[in-house]
């Protein structure tokens, strides 16, 4: 076997295994478009930490609606931008997330947190799910069935 082909495909391994996530860390003002799309697909925002066990539990939930025709996930991460380096990306990388992953770096979290939905205490797990005729706002953990029947609802 020639040497250098080896050598070459195993450079070229080591590249795709530390290839870097990209997770854009986005203000409050940066996020808001994101909360507000138009068309004809079912949006669903997720606010978690990689902290929050109950969060962690209900990714892989989002992440099997997110393979759906007419769904389109993200989810925003409220770790601490300090960690996303050493945590928030080693995370996404681990469990192999798919869906659209984006830091929140608002200190302003009256703001934010209002204006999302006046219901919201700023626990989490919560979830905004809408589409062009109906939103509502979870803050709640899913099991995979109620995620899956509250998405068929829309």
């Amino acid at each position: 076997m020639n040497y250098t082909y080896f050598f070459v495909i195993l450079i070229g391994f080591s590249c795709t295994i530390t290839q870097k996530t990209e997770v854009p860390t986005l203000s409050y003002s940066e996020l808001k478009p994101l909360l507000h799309k138009e068309g004809n697909k079912t949006y669903v925002v997720n606010f978690w930490a990689t902290w929050c066990a109950p969060c962690i539990k209900e990714l892989p939930y989002f992440e099997a609606i997110n393979q759906k025709k007419n769904v389109e996930v993200l989810l925003v991460s409220l770790d601490f931008p300090k960690h996303k380096e050493s945590r928030l990306l080693p995370f996404i990388k681990k469990k192999q997330l798919q869906s659209k992953v984006v830091l929140l770096d608002d200190s302003n979290e009256n703001l934010w947190i209002n204006a999302i939905d006046s219901t919201w205490s700023g626990a989490i797990p919560a979830t905004i799910i809408y589409n062009q005729n109906k939103r509502m706002f979870y803050e709640q953990s899913f099991t995979e069935d109620e995620l899956n029947q509250i998405i068929n609802t829309f």
